[in-house]
């Protein structure tokens, strides 16, 4: 999204009124002591102790937490709570965040505030203690919560629905009421999050997983079963023509699908690779989705912009976590999103141009490609391989720093784990500057805690170490190349040279990014032969992340050559050019390139290209002749 939406959207939701009816909870949070206490006198049994202790809102509360962070103009509660110590916790809490809590009845028999005492020993968790699971919730509260949800219908610009504890609306009336209720106030904004009643609400909006939404069609699903982003579509096309009312169907990494009056629509995932805790992400979702429509965002955007908060707290460990406005805007910023993953996981979902081996991920592409007057093309394993393997050069120089002088002594357990956490990195980080890699190093080193803080290397110190490593594995195979062992075809991937050409005759401007220092980009494309093409400029990292990066090389080329969106093209082996690209608007092709053979699809590379935004797939530039007549060129 763009930075001045998102704040205009911020600045908006400033102004609105939201009103939140659920099941509201108490999490308690109990770190037990190992030593423990005293044996018990009168039971002689030894008795556990608490070290210390934390709570914090919970349930419909934590959807609270969540639009506090937001910082609508008005939050008002409308729920239950016991006349307990647990109750009287919550709503002291609630009231901390601004809530008016006028309508958070005290129901004094029969219910117990929802708590749940979580008891961690260690790293482990025990099992926990829950308060409130026989609960029985009067007609006569009922009666008073109505009455409450009709005055928020009537004085508020949206409604949240929520329930997520069982059997916690036990009398069919209140249903029937409320959806009387929904009937007669049907143009309010309504939002319905309800884990064990949604089928049976009309008129409102819903928020449901892509579990949820399959159930709603009569599938037979667990949560764990695997449900195909193109069956949540059908389901979530369904629901809204059943009921014509939006349809947020959440899909986790996948993203969030959206049905409307406009149609269906696919928000993508976010691509995080940081551990997530994902406890409390649709609390996160249905709080930025609701503000964002009580604010007048339409359903897409809406959606949007409740993807990236979700985004910002699934990232907060061990807490069930909130999205500030300034959170919300620096995640935008860097956001990687996941496109079209069950392409990407499925080849056997591709579709090809008639007579090539042009995967087409994008339909809409075809017709874009006639405006094209610029291409940027990546170096390494798009053009060039003299630097293939460089990820096996990295991996161990990070492993070993990592574990430093435990390197070699540290159990294989540890190792794996270690080595797993690298490689990830490696492949979610492929194609920016080594030192931003290098700078990621040195957090995970000191994360991993195997080296003494005053041993721990700065980025420029890793970078020296894994440069040296692998220049000595490209000096090698130029060394090949002067002694004419092996020529420039050998370190070129398979027709590069006769398409830059073929480009070039065409009238087009050519540059190179390269995610490598600027001098050794220079050397290594001269040597091969390939500087000369490019009449654009050839870019470099500077070892300076605030001079040089991808982006600011698109914003420039963009910026000096007044280029739109169709105009611009990039070729690139790596997830970071296409990502900018398609940002800008432009167009990006991902060159899926087996760089030891130089020719032929790598099925790694196209699922990473796909996943960052890539129109088309190509193996390597062997059709030029086809991919110049796409061109129009």
């Amino acid at each position: 999204m763009k930075e001045e939406r998102i704040k205009e959207i911020l600045d908006r939701i400033r102004d609105v009124r939201l009103a939140v009816y659920g099941d509201f909870c108490l999490d308690a949070y109990w770190v037990m002591d190992p030593d423990g206490s005293e044996v018990s006198v009168e039971t002689g049994l030894q008795a556990e102790a608490v070290a210390r202790q934390a709570y914090s809102p919970g349930g419909a509360g934590n959807i609270v937490a969540n639009l506090a962070a937001l910082q609508p103009g008005a939050i008002r509660l409308i729920g239950v709570v016991g006349d307990d110590i647990h109750g009287r916790e919550l709503s002291s809490q609630l009231r901390s965040l601004g809530a008016d809590t006028s309508a958070l009845l005290i129901q004094q028999e029969d219910f117990d505030t929802y708590t749940y005492t979580k008891r961690i020993y260690g790293e482990a968790e025990g099992a926990r203690i829950d308060f409130g699971v026989k609960n029985k919730r009067s007609k006569e509260t009922d009666e008073i919560l109505l009455q409450n949800i009709e005055q928020a219908l009537q004085e508020y610009d949206a409604l949240i629905f929520n329930q997520q504890v069982m059997n916690s609306i036990p009398n069919p009336e209140f249903i029937e009421k409320a959806n009387a209720l929904f009937d007669k106030y049907n143009d309010r904004i309504v939002v319905l999050d309800s884990r064990h009643y949604n089928g049976l609400f009309r008129n409102v909006i819903r928020k449901a997983n892509d579990v949820e939404v399959a159930v709603l069609n009569g599938r037979e699903v667990t949560p764990q079963d695997h449900i195909p982003l193109s069956d949540v579509k059908k389901y979530a096309k369904n629901i809204f023509d059943r009921y014509h009312k939006p349809v947020f169907a959440t899909c986790g990494p996948k993203g969030i699908i959206v049905a409307d009056e406009t149609g269906l629509h696919e928000v993508p995932g976010i691509l995080l690779t940081r551990q997530l805790d994902t406890v409390g992400a649709g609390d996160t979702t249905i709080s930025a989705l609701t503000s964002a429509l009580a604010a007048g965002i339409p359903p897409v955007e809406a959606a949007s912009f409740a993807n990236l908060a979700a985004a910002v707290t699934v990232q907060k460990l061990y807490t069930t976590g909130t999205a500030t406005d300034e959170e919300i805007l620096a995640l935008n910023r860097e956001a990687v999103y996941n496109y079209r993953p069950e392409l990407a996981e499925d080849p056997r979902m591709a579709q090809y141009l008639p007579e090539t081996e042009f995967e087409v991920c994008d339909p809409a592409v075809t017709g874009r490609f006639g405006r094209v007057k610029h291409v940027l093309f990546d170096n390494d394993g798009t053009l060039s391989t003299l630097r293939q393997g460089w990820e096996e050069v990295m991996e161990p120089v990070m492993i070993q720093a990592i574990l430093g002088e435990e390197w070699q002594s540290v159990d294989a357990n540890t190792y794996r784990k270690v080595q797993e956490q690298v490689r990830q990195y490696i492949d979610a980080s492929t194609g920016i500057q080594t030192i931003l890699q290098m700078e990621a190093l040195v957090e995970m080193v000191r994360q991993a805690g195997f080296v003494p803080e005053e041993k721990i290397l700065d980025k420029f110190g890793y970078k020296k170490i894994y440069n040296d490593a692998l220049m000595e594995v490209v000096n090698r195979r130029l060394e090949k190349l002067h002694r004419g062992e092996l020529g420039v075809e050998d370190y070129t991937l398979k027709g590069a040279i006769p398409f830059l050409k073929a480009l070039r005759e065409k009238g087009m401007v050519l540059y190179l990014a390269s995610g490598t220092d600027e001098e050794d980009v220079l050397h290594e494309a001269t040597e091969l032969g390939l500087a000369e093409f490019f009449n654009g400029g050839i870019y470099g990292s500077q070892n300076d992340i605030k001079k040089y990066s991808k982006k600011m090389v698109v914003d420039r080329i963009i910026r000096e050559n007044d280029l739109h969106g169709d105009e611009l093209l990039v070729f690139g082996d790596g997830p970071v050019e296409i990502r900018e690209v398609v940002h800008a608007g432009g167009i990006a092709i991902g060159v899926a390139s087996d760089e030891v053979r130089r020719y032929g699809l790598n099925p790694e590379k196209r699922t990473r290209l796909i996943r960052a935004g890539a129109h088309m797939i190509v193996p390597d530039f062997s059709q030029r002749k086809k991919m110049l007549e796409c061109l129009n060129a």
